[in-house]
């Protein structure tokens, strides 16, 4: 990574050809990263605010040489070789090997364990912008004020404390719905100390699942997504609408784990924006 300077603040530039803001944007992944301009994203995630652009190859971060390294390095998983995941596809599985040409800039994400487990119990019979605008509604109501280093201010994630202490009504009126008391019961487990998050990182998969799968309105889908975009667990493979369609669709006799193990997470993130972009591509084309 390189560093350059500008206007007295502190850019990083790193380049990677893997490495797509607007596709780990619109990756159903992360729900508090939003375009802010051309070409130019802003986030909150770990308790920071970033903002970044893109040109071509070159990633701009917006942050410290040191924010980068300690924060978003690993937030943003740049020491994976996605370029040897893709170069792993069985080349007679042309519809694989389309969908990850066709997103080969996202990458998965490091993200908050709780953050992640509230996000994905919202999204459940949910689209992207509507849990984007839930989980934003969220944070401003009961998440802490903060300001970033450049006077930006944003709000972080809730505390399992704010959450549990939630009026039921509140969190309806965040368009919670009926998720609401899956929220509040999920945040009582986690501040009650009932689920004690720091153990499940260190369980496999199954057993990482077999704990989530506990909590009151966690299903196999929204389990198998906190594995894989919380605790980096990339052989789960979360099984929506979209997956499950083209399962049937392409993979009739089922997916090849055999083959693709640890990377298959990577592989349905490829198979998912490709066919939510194909979809909206229809649409538009009608």
């Amino acid at each position: 990574a390189s560093r350059s300077h500008e206007k007295g603040k502190n850019m990083i530039t790193v380049q990677n050809k893997n490495f797509s803001a607007s596709q780990i944007c619109m990756s159903g992944q992360c729900f508090r990263m939003e375009a802010c301009g051309e070409n130019r994203y802003r986030l909150v995630a770990k308790g920071k605010y970033l903002e970044l652009s893109q040109q071509e190859d070159d990633i701009l971060f917006d942050c410290t040489q040191e924010e980068y390294h300690q924060i978003w390095k690993d937030y943003f998983d740049m020491d994976t070789d996605y370029a040897k995941v893709i170069a792993g596809i069985d080349t007679e599985d042309t519809y694989l090997s389309a969908a990850a040409d066709y997103g080969k800039g996202i990458r998965i994400l490091h993200q908050d364990l709780w953050e992640m487990i509230i996000s994905f119990l919202i999204s459940q019979q949910n689209n992207i912008k509507r849990i984007r605008k839930c989980v934003n509604q969220l944070c401003e109501k009961y998440g802490e004020k903060r300001k970033s280093a450049n006077g930006v201010a944003y709000f972080d994630f809730p505390t399992p404390k704010a959450l549990a202490e939630a009026q039921l009504e509140d969190l309806y009126a965040c368009g919670l719905g009926y998720r609401s008391k899956y929220v509040r019961a999920t945040a009582n487990s986690v501040y009650s100390g009932e689920l004690d998050l720091s153990k499940l990182w260190t369980m496999n998969y199954d057993a990482a699942k077999k704990e989530l799968l506990k909590l009151y309105g966690v299903g196999t889908k929204v389990a198998d997504c906190i594995c894989l975009f919380a605790l980096h667990k990339t052989d789960a493979f979360p099984r929506d609408t979209h997956i499950n369609k083209v399962l049937g669709l392409q993979y009739p006799e089922g997916f090849p784990f055999d083959k693709y193990g640890k990377n298959s997470g990577i592989l349905q993130q490829y198979i998912f924006y490709y066919d939510l972009e194909k979809g909206s591509l229809k649409k538009i084309s009608k």
